[in-house]
């Protein structure tokens, strides 16, 4: 499979801040990314840099069939051939359905005009809405234009800027897969930014996860939450709770809820293990170790913000998350153990 889109050692600086460093990325032809990062890591100005809206400082861009953009050699954004879908959908208010779709191919022949518009609406089902005005729709009707009207010029890639935070959570879903049925259906190839890992699983074949500036990983979604290649990564993904541990000789390690091994070719002294609820368990037979701070009901079950009870405070841990079907009070004392499993753990 080609590459549409290579990039190069992209760096952006705003206001004399540096806002992207070294971007690096390869997406073949057809692929959906999936953008994710805390606030202000960089994820939008990625996309504007990409739409041309931003200029690089440093680094090739080359998107397929285009020349290689760089610093010496800006191609204006009409010319990159990159549809863009934003956050709010920028619908203009004062134009019909098909006036928006048809917005940005005014250049082709009527004929053609009406061909494109008339596909878009059977493919994106607004066939009975194309004389409607944007605030006569559902938050649903006003994405799909969207989509249309970016889809409208025939995009080679198609940038979208957390496309769905403004749907319903019960539409969400679905549109998510209607959406990634219907890119995959067109061969467009796609980056979309969301704040949600669980988007990402359902809409997208990849995920980058950006820190500062940076893309720290590139993968397909379960590969990075099944192995995380940095603290940063983990953290920001929530893939589970981090107990300390400390290196009691060789590869062992002690915790608050007993010794692990952990063979580890750079050991330090003092790591974070990242442990999964599912890797913990109960056993009435030990001592206590833990508390219970916190109780929710879940989908899972009883839902449980545990803290430590080691005197230790090297090992001392708060907000272990931990799933049960007991029910347990505020203050009860439990023995936890952590279950084998292949461990990961890092310096934070």
């Amino acid at each position: 499979m080609t590459d549409l889109l290579t990039i190069t050692e992209l760096s952006v600086e705003l206001q004399s801040k540096q806002i992207l460093s070294d971007i690096c990325l390869n997406l073949p032809t057809g692929d959906i990314l999936g953008l994710v990062g805390p606030s202000g890591c960089g994820k939008t100005t990625l996309l504007n840099t990409l739409a041309g809206f931003i200029e690089q400082d440093k680094g090739q861009i080359h998107i397929d069939g285009n020349s290689t953009i760089s610093p010496e050699y800006i191609i204006p954004p009409e010319h990159r051939n990159i549809g863009m879908i934003f956050q709010d959908y920028a619908l203009f208010p004062h134009l019909t359905v098909e006036q928006n779709i048809c917005f940005g191919i005014d250049k082709l022949t009527a004929t053609e005009q009406q061909e494109r518009l008339t596909q878009l609406l059977a493919l994106l089902e607004l066939k009975s809405f194309e004389k409607r005005f944007p605030h006569q729709l559902s938050g649903g009707q006003q994405q799909r234009v969207a989509i249309a009207r970016a889809l409208a010029p025939q995009p080679k890639l198609l940038l979208l800027d957390e496309p769905f935070s403004n749907i319903d959570a019960r539409l969400r879903n679905e549109l998510m897969l209607e959406m990634r049925n219907l890119l995959k259906k067109l061969n467009i190839t796609a980056i979309f930014v969301t704040h949600n890992k669980d988007e990402v699983f359902t809409f997208a074949d990849k995920m980058a996860v950006m820190h500062q500036g940076q893309l720290l990983q590139i993968a397909s979604p379960d590969k990075v939450c099944q192995q995380p290649n940095s603290w940063q990564v983990a953290d920001f993904l929530q893939l589970g709770s981090w107990l300390p541990i400390s290196l009691k000789s060789n590869n062992r390690y002690q915790s608050a809820l007993g010794d692990v091994d952990f063979p580890d070719s750079a050991q330090h002294n003092q790591m974070q293990l990242l442990l999964k609820p599912q890797f913990i368990k109960l056993c009435s037979s030990a001592e206590s170790n833990v508390r219970v701070d916190n109780i929710s009901v879940t989908e899972q079950g009883y839902h449980y913000l545990l803290s430590s009870l080691n005197d230790s405070k090297a090992l001392a841990f708060d907000n272990l998350s931990f799933y049960a079907n007991e029910l347990f009070v505020i203050g009860e004392q439990l023995a936890l153990e952590i279950k084998e499993h292949d461990f990961i753990a890092f310096t934070s």
